[in-house]
């Protein structure tokens, strides 16, 4: 088959060895392809013109006897289309490869980190000439287009050529620039011509459009350099209060229309700010096409969504965050991604980001493919994006989303329905690898960042260093925490008595890893109803457990995690598809428990005793673990540092405990530092009258005691004073 047939076919894998300017001794050939051509004049840089002739009325237009002469390369065509519109271009087959060799090898062994700078759309200067170079992996496609507004979406105009046995694909169009809109045409091996968006695309079209737009990254003003460069690499000891928002139902616009990255900055950094927070977590703001996936069906792991704005929009919003003080972990997806037909799966007609046997490659529950993390360049895919969001848009943390389903083979599966690893286990080696690689990278370029697992299971060393053998995360969502938490005060209070065990199991295992405390979306929808009407009995009953369960929640050993709308008590359960129910903080009880956890926050952050064991054994004592007749516990929390600390006695019964005796570590007045049933949180304002002062009457093994009011449904904080 001659080179025009297969430009005419769109067939061609390597257009640059027929198009272009070529020599042979002192005389050169010019040949271009552009179909939409009527007449086409090649100007050199000495000011001499070729006229080239049509030869086939498909597009293919040639200059013979062309004299060679210095920076013979850098020509003109001046074409005439049939409109008769003049347009003078640089030929694109006149530039040499963007890439190199020694960028095509970094990619080929997995280590080439800043894959977004080299693969994608980058608006460049290249041998002297502002465009921009498109590159994209597809191993086995038999040809690949750039195709958009600049070529009328037309396949056969601008083939790339591939790198040799790279995979790769690669054009550089000297004649656009940042904000055009373009897909990649591809044509398989069998014949079949698709498009498909850009993997690596900066920005993308609003859905449920899925072009993706050329944007170039480097016109933001950064002014975050100071909190940036003070970010903590052992955070263990701080006090680390996470807020969780989806931002389009945190807050919608009149109309219901999202809101720019820019007004939300403004809008969530004084609430957060307002409330005490130190962090805010974001459900994927990667791009996505489905808003009921919440964004964990992710299309464009190096874009932020379309719906909120543009990626400066984005950077702004990172911005504005730090320089209010408030760190920025975001939620990260490399368990799995869509189907979509513009999207990863089957990227070149076969499958080259997720394994091809299905029993490896699809989530039977999600319906969604699995990365292929024994692939180096889907692995190095993956790691260049959790990098490109700390690199390029400052991100704080990464919190990687279902690290169950990507650590087990078997996860979710009949037992017939999956492939054993090499030794006849049920791990996934090559995705443990990537993880404890994932771990190493993002400390080792950005000390400082924190990365946190959503892990389910009781996979060991989550959070134990990868040269201790663990997985290498700072952090591991306390799943068995929220499981019996919640399980527990969804009982009725006369019950709670036979479940006592789900509160006091937690501190057999507390220090096994370095806990996140969550109580995140997923415990908010799906009938599972808001954490307010989770709770039993009537509406005051309701509103004192909620307050009772964030003030133990706050209190117990590890960072804290809460989803938006629990903080003032939302009634409804959670959707993406409405805004937060705001008008509720109107109403004293909502009010009042927005005001807890502004208090219990401004407790947790500044006394030492409440934070700094968080993550480390010593710092937790029963007082009284065993009253489950009056679903009552008692306990000290302890900074190791110091000798502060404080005791907390909660009550989960609707019962009044007046005169309950508890040991207290030392003799003294002890100050009531936070009742969470006082008036000004919508409580009956039972209590201690502000302290109380101990008896020297021996009680729980300490040689002291107090006795003191415990309120029906109420958690104190008490602190000897000095």
């Amino acid at each position: 088959m001659t080179d025009l047939e297969l430009l005419q076919q769109g067939r061609h894998y390597d257009p640059f060895r027929f198009l272009g300017l070529h020599f042979d001794g002192d005389r050169g050939n010019l040949r271009t392809w552009s179909p939409p051509a009527k007449s086409i004049e090649a100007v050199f840089p000495s000011g001499k013109t070729y006229a080239l002739t049509q030869l086939d009325p498909s597009g293919l237009f040639e200059a013979t006897g062309i004299e060679q002469e210095e920076n013979a390369s850098a020509y003109l065509l001046r074409i005439t289309y049939q409109d008769g519109n003049v347009q003078d271009i640089r030929d694109p087959y006149s530039f040499w490869p963007v890439l190199s060799d020694f960028d095509l090898s970094l990619i080929k062994i997995g280590e080439q980190h800043q894959l977004h700078k080299k693969l994608g759309a980058n608006v460049i200067e290249h041998q002297g000439v502002k465009g921009v170079s498109f590159a994209v992996w597809a191993p086995n496609a038999e040809r690949v287009s750039v195709v958009g507004n600049f070529n009328g979406w037309n396949g056969l105009q601008n083939p790339m050529r591939t790198l040799g046995e790279s995979g790769i694909w690669e054009i550089f169009l000297p004649f656009i620039g940042h904000g055009e809109y373009y897909k990649f045409e591809i044509r398989s091996r069998e014949g079949h011509v698709f498009l498909k968006s850009d993997p690596l695309a900066k920005f993308s079209e609003m859905r449920p459009g899925t072009a993706s737009i050329v944007y170039d990254l480097t016109q933001f003003s950064w002014t975050d350099s100071g909190w940036v460069q003070n970010r903590q690499e052992d955070t263990r000891k701080d006090p680390i209060s996470i807020y969780e928002v989806h931002l389009g139902s945190w807050m919608v616009g009149e109309n219901g229309e999202f809101i720019n990255y820019r007004q939300l900055a403004d809008k969530l950094a004084d609430y957060v700010l307002d409330l005490g927070y130190t962090h805010v977590e974001l459900l994927p703001i990667n791009e996505h096409p489905f808003d009921g996936s919440w964004g964990y069906q992710v299309t464009g792991y190096f874009a932020p969504t379309s719906r909120f704005g543009t990626p400066d929009d984005f950077k702004h919003f990172m911005n504005h965050m730090h320089e209010k003080g408030i760190g920025v972990i975001i939620d990260w997806v490399p368990g799995h991604f869509p189907k979509d037909a513009h999207s990863l799966g089957r990227f070149d007609g076969t499958p080259i980001y997720e394994y091809a046997d299905p029993r490896k490659g699809e989530h039977l529950d999600w319906g969604t493919y699995i990365f292929d993390y024994g692939r180096t360049e889907v692995v190095n895919f993956l790691l260049s994006s959790a990098l490109f969001w700390i690199e390029e848009y400052h991100v704080d943390g990464l919190r990687v989303d279902a690290v169950a389903s990507i650590l087990y083979l078997d996860f979710s599966r009949p037992h017939d329905a999956w492939i054993p690893n090499i030794y006849g286990g049920n791990e996934n080696l090559e995705a443990i690898h990537f993880l404890k690689r994932l771990n190493e990278l993002t400390h080792q370029y950005h000390p400082g960042i924190l990365t946190m697992a959503e892990e389910s299971s009781a996979f060991a060393g989550v959070s134990r260093p990868v040269y201790a053998g663990g997985l290498g995360f700072d952090y591991k969502w306390g799943m068995g925490w929220m499981n019996d938490s919640l399980a527990y005060f969804e009982k009725e209070s006369v019950y709670r008595k036979f479940e006592h065990h789900k509160i006091s199991f937690f501190m057999v295992y507390a220090y096994h890893e370095n806990y996140v405390l969550p109580i995140s979306h997923d415990e908010v929808v799906h009938g599972k109803k808001s954490l307010l009407d989770k709770m039993p009995g009537d509406k005051w009953q309701k509103h004192a457990n909620h307050r009772a369960f964030l003030a133990y929640m706050w209190t117990m050993p590890g960072k804290k995690l809460l989803f938006q709308g629990q903080e003032f008590g939302q009634w409804q359960e959670w959707s993406e598809a409405r805004s937060l129910d705001w008008n509720l903080t109107e109403y004293p009880e909502h009010k009042g428990t927005q005001l807890l956890i502004r208090d219990l926050n401004h407790l947790y952050r500044h006394q030492k005793a409440l934070h700094t064991s968080d993550c480390i054994p010593g710092g937790f004592q029963w007082i009284n673990v065993s009253d489950s007749d009056n679903s009552v516990f008692s306990y000290i929390r302890k900074d190791l540092d110091s000798d502060d600390q404080v005791i907390v006695v909660a009550n989960f019964t609707p019962v009044e405990r007046s005169g309950y005796r508890i040991g207290v570590p030392a003799a003294g007045a002890y100050r009531e530092l936070l009742n969470s049933d006082a008036e000004v949180y919508g409580g009956s304002n039972r209590g201690n009258l502000g302290l109380v002062y101990s008896q020297d009457q021996p009680y729980n093994g300490f040689h002291d005691s107090l006795e003191i009011m415990i309120p029906a449904l109420g958690v104190i904080i008490l602190k000897k004073e000095d």
